[in-house]
């Protein structure tokens, strides 16, 4: 239901933004009077994934314009302000942009944050979608992205009538959890936890299935901008990008610089924990902001559209400028 009803909202903010374009087309973006800008960020609850942007942020400060950043506690709320305008670029779960530039909002996907970084973890006991049969399956909800993930391998691996149990339990730390103590038999992962998971040390646990492997071109988050802010501040997205390109340039040369930039953000992590996801990170070459092509994209759509998140028809010009990842690399 919640999930319906984010669907309708935004459908809702694209259909006003398509009846009073003036009101859309301005991107809450001031020249200043020396000729810098003004504008707004919003990310989503920050972790390890999200402090190479505030460091391109950072650069973009360094360089005398007044970037201000927000924190929200879910993406659609910031799908939503850059369809309004509020915000000018954002950075988190691909399937609510989709979703709003399927309604014809303002909004293009820019650059990735991070690469696919989910693995189905399980038992022991579990090699194969038919050892899952009628066994508990840890998901952190029906609309999120790993959920549409696990499933989709579900339906390509499973045989007719063989399906898990699906059970709502939280996020991917208490699924992790819920995995070692035996309370469920499989679970999607994001990489810090899978490597909090491993160094427990619980005995009996395996990595079903890689989907970074499986669904290689599947992109589930990325960088989005205005699309009005894209067309009138050229040179200040081109700014920001080649900074986050430049961020995960120096990760990929030196997984210490991820650590440092954590340090700098989100001081409260565990910081052997962090050393360790970096490697990690580092080694899967998930960290590539001009990582996405015309056939990533379109798969990424694919994807979204046979998990029935949008329709089938979007295509990789409809939801994304590649253009600033091509400049910058």
């Amino acid at each position: 239901m919640h999930a319906l009803i984010r669907a309708n909202r935004l459908a809702a903010v694209a259909l006003l933004c398509v009846a009073t374009a003036t009101a859309c087309g301005s991107t809450g973006t001031h020249t200043r009077g020396d000729g810098t800008l003004s504008f707004t960020v919003a990310v989503i609850e920050p972790d390890l994934t999200t402090v190479p942007l505030l460091a391109a942020v950072d650069t973009l400060r360094d360089r005398g314009h007044d970037v201000d950043v927000v924190e929200l506690a879910e993406p659609e709320l910031a799908v939503e302000g850059l369809a309004k305008g509020d915000y000018a670029i954002s950075a988190e779960a691909t399937g609510p942009a989709l979703s709003a530039v399927e309604q014809h909002a303002p909004i293009k996907i820019i650059a990735d944050v991070v690469g696919n970084q989910w693995a189905l973890y399980g038992r022991s006991a579990v090699s194969s979608c038919a050892d899952l049969s009628g066994r508990p399956f840890g998901i952190f909800s029906e609309g999120a992205v790993a959920t549409a993930i696990a499933k989709d391998w579900v339906d390509a691996e499973c045989g007719a009538g063989e399906r898990p149990d699906y059970l709502t339990i939280g996020g991917s730390d208490v699924r992790a959890q819920a995995l070692a103590s035996g309370e469920i038999d499989a679970t999607p992962l994001e990489i810090s936890d899978a490597v909090a998971l491993e160094a427990s040390g619980t005995p009996g646990l395996t990595k079903v299935v890689d989907f970074s492997e499986s669904l290689p071109d599947l992109h589930p988050q990325t960088v989005y901008a205005n699309a009005a802010f894209l067309d009138q501040h050229r040179g200040a997205a081109q700014e920001f990008v080649t900074a986050l390109v430049r961020e995960h340039a120096r990760i990929n040369a030196d997984p210490r610089h991820l650590v440092d930039l954590v340090k700098k953000y989100l001081p409260e992590e565990d910081q052997e924990h962090v050393a360790a996801t970096a490697r990690r990170y580092r080694d899967a070459k998930l960290f590539d902001a001009a990582a996405l092509t015309p056939r990533n994209v379109q798969g990424t759509i694919d994807f979204f559209a046979r998990a029935g998140v949008i329709e089938r028809g979007m295509t990789a010009k409809d939801a994304a400028d590649l253009s600033f990842i091509r400049e910058a690399s």
